[in-house]
């Protein structure tokens, strides 16, 4: 494995990623997707146990659940070890959505004349970045239906070694979109200079 060429495409992928919060479209996917995964994976950290509580204790019980959810996204009433991983798949599972959602904007605004073309490669794109997120919140409830009451420590372990390697599996895919999103956005940049350069020379 060539690893300097490996460090620089991290490198490029990370210019992608900070050259994308510039942008206002990469914080409507972000901002939904963190607090919507992150919200999932704290209601589901152990097994189906608070969904089981919220339908048998009603309504105003269960709103009080997921407000306890909600607030345990940034750490709140949570132990450290057990928030980490989970604050940070969530973190980077947004950052993903918000580069598709980006970079869905951007296809399709450089590709006008294609919309098909730019829609087919945003999601061949989407696809190749997967959700590492969905596959630990579907995993999670399974791994607590597997093991009995006894198991709890057993589970907890396993879904925590789960999720830091989704946190991995996350990072990847962030350095395939990081990329692609700062290819597109230079490529977008140059475009304009060219188009203003042109335009400058017919009004001479």
């Amino acid at each position: 494995m060539n690893w300097r060429k490996w460090l620089d495409d991290f490198a490029l992928a990370g210019k992608g990623i900070l050259l994308a919060t510039k942008e206002k479209r990469f914080w409507c996917g972000f901002i939904p997707a963190f607090l919507f995964f992150g919200l999932l994976m704290n209601l589901l950290a152990g097994g189906t146990s608070k969904f089981d509580l919220m339908f048998a204790l009603g309504l105003p019980k269960a709103f009080t659940i997921l407000g306890e959810s909600f607030i345990g996204i940034f750490g709140i009433n949570q132990p450290f070890l057990d928030w980490l991983p989970i604050f940070a798949l969530s973190i980077l599972q947004g950052t993903l959505i918000g580069l598709i959602v980006l970079l869905w904007h951007k296809k399709r605004e450089q590709n006008a004349s294609n919309l098909g073309s730019a829609g087919i490669i945003t999601g061949l794109i989407a696809l190749g970045a997967g959700c590492p997120t969905c596959g630990t919140t579907l995993l999670t409830p399974l791994l607590g239906t597997l093991f009995s009451t006894g198991g709890l420590a057993v589970t907890g372990t396993i879904s925590a070694i789960i999720t830091w390697l989704a946190v991995i599996i996350a990072i990847l895919s962030l350095k395939r979109l990081g990329l692609e999103t700062y290819v597109t956005i230079v490529n977008e940049k140059y475009l304009a200079r060219k188009s203003k350069k042109e335009e400058n020379e017919k009004n001479r």
